[in-house]
């Protein structure tokens, strides 16, 4: 059995979409890329994403996949249900029946206003788990003054304090350029549900698991909660530099720019030898972190004069391999990195109507047994009908209990 068709570690988990945008979607994107059948219940007109590029110019005219699209919802299946019609919520409730998992990143209140709360849910499914994410939380977990808010990635990135140590030295706060406050949560959702879903294998017991943006953020800038508390300070933008290490900094070089994180003090031996100056290496000003961050204008003022008179390919074919380096890559030169196509992490998938197919970030979490990979491109909008995934899962539900039952 080839790598191809080897199932991936979520192959049998069944889990109804009903997110949209960036962080539901790239949830369920993840859990997809590891086995899981994820069909997307998008609403007639479907995931307002559809209609945000960019395009390939030789696509179909309708634009049914562009690039935002494509890249979150890869491998997915798509049906169409109106939630609000009841003939539609009839099918969706049994599909929950024999579902693993149903996510969804509305706003608190709107899965109680159509009558689709957790807790009608779980009637229909007991084992079912249900994983939803929102801006601020769900007051079942606990309760927001700004639950009623409505959360987009720069929201979170604000008010966690990431924006806030994020800029340059002594600037105005700036937002990450990918939408990290989107993408770490919907990463976090992803784990929740794969952890919850184990606890419903071995107990029978789903349950309700909410992942909040503001949340996710702060606990991926951990650092300012430690730090305030250890010290008292409040943390602002350092530019590229680090509070606690040095050197760990991105730096210019004759063309172009460089991260240089040299803060163990056996590295900083070896960088300073490499730049004809070993002496720095023992001197007391700079011999340990500790020193080095005392006098790190000092620090940062050497490595300047190296660097500018070295190219980016030199510095890498001096201390590549030896000293935690790396250059600051565009898009074009990851393109060129044999990198990302060792470890295929650029992917190429049907576009439909387009001539070439496109390209789109691999996965990279990587398993030797169950493979996580792309195994299909985005789904246009309602590409599946409800019947035949109604079908198809109710066959592999009723499969699925005859095991457990022999077993």
């Amino acid at each position: 059995m080839t790598a191809e068709d080897r199932p991936g570690p979520l192959a049998g988990v069944r889990v109804l979409d009903l997110s949209g945008m960036l962080a539901g979607p790239y949830a369920t994107m993840l859990l997809s890329d590891m086995g899981a059948d994820v069909v997307k219940v998008e609403p007639p007109h479907g995931d307002r994403t559809r209609k945000v590029g960019p395009w390939r110019d030789d696509a179909d005219r309708a634009k049914a996949l562009g690039g935002y699209f494509q890249s979150v919802n890869r491998g997915k299946q798509s049906i169409v249900l109106d939630l609000k019609q009841a003939d539609d919520v009839a099918v969706f409730l049994d599909l929950v029946k024999v579902a693993d998992v149903v996510v969804e990143n509305y706003s608190a209140g709107v899965m109680e206003r159509l009558g689709l709360s957790y807790e009608t849910l779980r009637q229909q499914n007991p084992r079912l788990v249900y994983g939803c994410l929102r801006g601020f939380g769900d007051p079942r977990s606990g309760s927001s003054p700004y639950e009623d808010w409505p959360a987009f990635d720069i929201v979170a990135q604000a008010m966690s304090g990431f924006a806030g140590i994020t800029g340059e030295l002594g600037g105005s706060p700036l937002k990450a350029g990918p939408g990290i406050g989107d993408i770490f949560p919907g990463a976090l959702l992803a784990l929740g549900v794969t952890a919850a879903v184990r606890h419903a294998e071995r107990t029978g017991e789903g349950q309700f698991l909410d992942v909040a943006m503001y949340d996710a953020m702060l606990a991926l800038t951990e650092r300012i909660v430690y730090q305030h508390s250890y010290t008292g300070e409040v943390p602002a933008p350092m530019g590229n530099g680090h509070p606690l290490l040095a050197p760990f900094d991105i730096l210019r070089t004759a063309d172009g720019w460089l991260a240089v994180a040299a803060p163990s003090d056996n590295h900083w031996r070896i960088l300073t030898e490499t730049m004809g100056r070993p002496e720095l290496g023992t001197d007391p000003r700079f011999a340990t972190n500790a020193a080095r961050l005392e006098n790190i204008e000092e620090v940062r003022a050497m490595l300047n004069a190296w660097l500018a008179t070295q190219t980016t390919r030199q510095v890498v074919a001096l201390l590549g391999g030896k000293v935690p380096i790396g250059p600051v890559n565009t898009a074009a030169d990851i393109f060129a990195d044999p990198h990302v196509h060792r470890r295929e992490m650029l992917v190429e998938i049907e576009e439909p109507g387009s001539s070439r197919p496109v390209t789109i970030a691999g996965v990279p979490i990587k398993f030797s047994r169950t493979p996580a990979r792309i195994r299909r491109r985005g789904p246009k909008l309602g590409e599946q009908s409800t019947t035949g995934v109604l079908a198809s899962w109710t066959a592999a539900s009723a499969a699925a209990q005859q095991g457990e039952d022999n077993a």
